[in-house]
């Protein structure tokens, strides 16, 4: 087993939580990089890149470290649905979800101390049942939505509106464990 820290390169509780599971120490340090889409960015490259300029970006203040980047966007029509910027826009993304089949895309990178760099990506097919609009009010006002890809955590109340997923579970968290643990055996840090 290698003897090398682990950096989570993220802020989200929900991957701290996930990674967690994983039974490797790590130390979490959030990267402040600018999460925008570029032009007409491929949903699946978006996230890609995204989950390797966090990674990146915490390497070059920890480069004796391996570092975990990850990112994770919702995909309606096409379209990536990022965080909310507000309560409007949070219920504009749950009805374009409501009674349709979307699309959760995750990355995961790996960055290890000699700046060799592996990675995974996870699908995951998420239906939604028809949501009522009095339920998407009551939702967001609980304020749960505002910092999730899509406006909706599945571990929460929305996960009460999912008829069906084909994929990650925890894909769709934030932190697909099946790829994660993937790239960890590979690398050394864990040994199951």
């Amino acid at each position: 087993m290698v003897e090398r820290s682990l950096i989570l390169a993220s802020a989200s509780p929900r991957r701290r939580e996930l990674l967690d599971r994983c039974g490797v120490p790590f130390t979490v340090v959030a990267s402040a990089i600018d999460e925008s889409v570029e032009g007409d960015e491929a949903p699946a490259d978006y996230v890609l890149r995204v989950a390797r300029a966090k990674a990146v970006a915490v390497h070059r203040r920890h480069a004796g470290s391996f570092v975990l980047g990850a990112d994770t966007s919702v995909v309606a029509a096409g379209r990536i649905l990022g965080k909310p910027a507000d309560a409007d826009q949070a219920r504009d993304m749950l009805r374009q979800l409501s009674g349709r089949c979307h699309e959760v895309i995750s990355a995961v990178v790996l960055l290890s101390p000699d700046g060799r760099k592996t990675e995974r990506l996870s699908i995951t097919q998420v239906e939604f049942g028809l949501v009522h609009e009095a339920w998407i009010d009551a939702y967001v006002a609980t304020g749960d939505c505002m910092d999730k890809a899509g406006a909706y955590g599945i571990q929460n109340q929305a996960g009460l509106w999912i008829r069906r997923l084909t994929g990650s579970y925890t894909g769709v968290v934030g932190l697909p464990l099946f790829e994660t643990a993937q790239l960890l055996r590979e690398a050394g840090l864990v040994e199951f």
